[in-house]
């Protein structure tokens, strides 16, 4: 019987059954190849290098100036009156939120339509019309008094009196930020799972208790991005109370600014730095109480920015001992 051409060829170079192969150990694996990323890669690479060099070399942006302003006492006085005013109106508008959130999720009516009215009103005007209108409202009301409704006056206090800019500012960011954050504390009860309340109805706890205890916790996984998104943009809002005469950071910028105009730049620089520097530190509490609030939902919690350095390095250090053994 005659064989094919080739099948003699094909029979030698195949190797005997016999022969002992190598050591799954000993193989060598192929990373898969990605040119796609890599393009992409080096592409970033020469953009971020660009602008960098672009920063750095422009003789416009007078970084000279930028290192005089960054810390001059002005410029602190109004980073402080930010943080004053974005910490207030952040714990007046959670506070605020929490009740407008329970007033919209209640059994009555008229709470739920008072809520749902405020939310309204608050999210379709801008905050710098509140601002202005607050920063006056002494023109429309001189005194202010407590006592029943077309009925007598317990008591009455002049209103100019009590209104100072910080005040104004305060309850004009805080009165945006409830109707907001009440929006961000409904959403995080409604993505609370129903099998929770009905499980804390069972135990016949309390309605209190099963808030503070069980859905309020759990809410906090939902809530806590979502309003920290909101209170980055409080931070930033707080630039606006420099139209109700409260030197803030931009406030104390846009003032340096009109006596030194050559410096306009520089001082702008400033206030994206500052402002970049308060953001970024809001992000990392965030990262953490996130991580704390993850406790029980995740079977291992995400990693801090330390722990994926020393991953990291660890990682390198085994490939290159590998290396090294090849």
């Amino acid at each position: 019987m005659s064989e094919p051409p080739g099948a003699a060829v094909s029979l030698a170079e195949a190797p005997p059954a016999d022969s002992p192969s190598k050591p799954l150990t000993a193989q060598r694996v192929l990373p898969l190849r990605r040119p796609g990323r890599w393009i992409g890669t080096a592409v970033a690479l020469v953009l971020v290098a660009q602008i960098i060099h672009g920063l750095a070399t422009n003789p416009f942006y007078q970084w000279d100036r930028f290192r005089y302003w960054f810390l001059r006492p002005t410029i602190l006085d109004g980073l402080v009156v930010t943080l004053e005013a974005a910490a207030l109106s952040a714990v007046l508008g959670l506070l605020g939120g929490i009740v407008l959130a329970l007033a919209r999720l209640s059994g009555s009516p008229v709470l739920r339509a008072v809520s749902w009215v405020y939310t309204w009103l608050f999210r379709s005007i801008p905050l710098i019309v509140v601002l202005i209108f607050l920063y006056n409202f002494s023109a429309l009301y001189q005194t202010l008094s407590i006592g029943v409704p077309f009925g007598p006056t317990f008591f009455t206090f002049d209103e100019s009196r009590l209104a100072t800019d910080l005040t104004v500012a305060v309850i004009g960011l805080s009165l945006n930020e409830a109707a907001y954050a009440a929006e961000v504390v409904r959403g995080g009860i409604l993505s609370v799972d129903q099998g929770q309340h009905e499980a804390a109805a069972a135990l016949g706890l309390p309605k209190t208790y099963q808030f503070t205890r069980v859905v309020f916790p759990q809410a906090l996984r939902s809530i806590t991005p979502n309003y920290v998104n909101q209170l980055i943009g409080l931070i930033k809002g707080t630039s606006l109370v420099f139209y109700v005469s409260l030197l803030d950071l931009f406030g104390s910028v846009q003032t340096m600014g009109s006596t030194y105009p050559g410096d306009i730049v520089p001082l702008l620089l400033v206030a994206t730095v500052w402002y970049l520097i308060l953001t970024s530190a809001v992000s990392v509490v965030q990262f953490y109480v996130e991580r704390y609030f993850a406790r029980g939902a995740t079977r291992t919690l995400p990693p801090t920015p330390l722990q994926k350095v020393r991953s990291g390095l660890g990682d390198l250090r085994a490939r290159l001992r590998k290396e090294a053994a090849v």
